[in-house]
């Protein structure tokens, strides 16, 4: 069983990530550009196979493919214990993100994006009734899947339980809560809970939140696109923690 992976920048951090990739098709003719010339570098190092094509073979495989398509093995989720074990060895508190059935590929892409970009320990899904990833996620992502930990949990509560048992702080994104999201101290342990477009967190995931907060915005929108919201909070945390260890680690003039 395989997948494609379509577009240049996708397939480069696929190879960059070191994943396992049966052939890459490259349209003939194809202009060659810097990221171009990187994913032959890259097939070359690992020995991937890399075949010409006509372009009419790429447009009949996937749409927007960029002249390159790569055949690679279905996405490896991680292991949910794998996952929290990886975070209790690392040397800084973990930042974990969980998704309470968000189901828009586009908006789990850029999640995905955000959460490699401030470099999240791992990211929870639910197995059912979630968007997973798909070559589509794969591609709205820009390939930063590819350098993310994701595991898909039977029961997202649970797992959220199991995470505050580790020692870890629930935070839930609540368009409804009075606190603001930036009146959290985020330099400890946190999972960042985001949810689903329609309903938000679902009962039982709001419930074992220790906190629930929202973003301050004018009154003439009541909330934002789930992917915008978490990947401001992310973003926000993230920048208070690098500037915590900045100051922390700066000698006295």
């Amino acid at each position: 069983m395989s997948e494609t992976v379509v577009g240049k920048q996708p397939v480069r951090e696929l190879l960059r990530a070191g994943r396992r990739v049966h052939r890459i098709l490259v349209a003939s003719g194809a202009r060659e550009t810097s990221n171009l010339r990187e994913i032959l570098e890259l097939a070359a190092r690992r020995h991937v196979p890399v075949q010409p094509v006509a372009r009419a073979r790429l447009d009949q495989l996937a749409d927007h493919h960029q002249g390159v398509v790569a055949e690679t093995e279905p996405y490896p989720y991680t292991d949910f214990r794998a996952l929290l074990a990886a975070a209790r060895a690392s040397d800084r508190p973990p930042l974990y993100l969980a998704l309470d059935l968000v189901q828009d590929p586009q908006n789990f892409g850029t999640l995905l994006r955000t959460a490699a970009a401030v470099g999240v320990s791992g990211v929870l899904l639910p197995e059912h009734r979630a968007v997973g990833v798909t070559p589509g996620v794969r591609r709205a992502s820009a390939g930063a899947v590819e350098h993310l930990r994701i595991a898909r949990v039977p029961n997202l509560a649970r797992a959220l339980e199991q995470l505050k048992e580790a020692g870890v702080w629930v935070v839930g994104l609540d368009a409804r809560a009075p606190q603001a999201y930036d009146t959290l101290d985020p330099r400890g342990p946190l999972a960042i809970v985001v949810g689903s477009e329609e309903q938000g967190l679902r009962r039982l995931v709001r419930e074992v939140c220790d906190f629930l907060v929202a973003l301050p915005m004018e009154p003439v929108i009541d909330s934002l696109n789930a992917a915008v919201a978490g990947s401001i909070v992310l973003y926000s945390y993230y920048r208070a923690r690098q500037c915590a260890t900045t100051t922390a680690t700066e000698s006295p003039r």
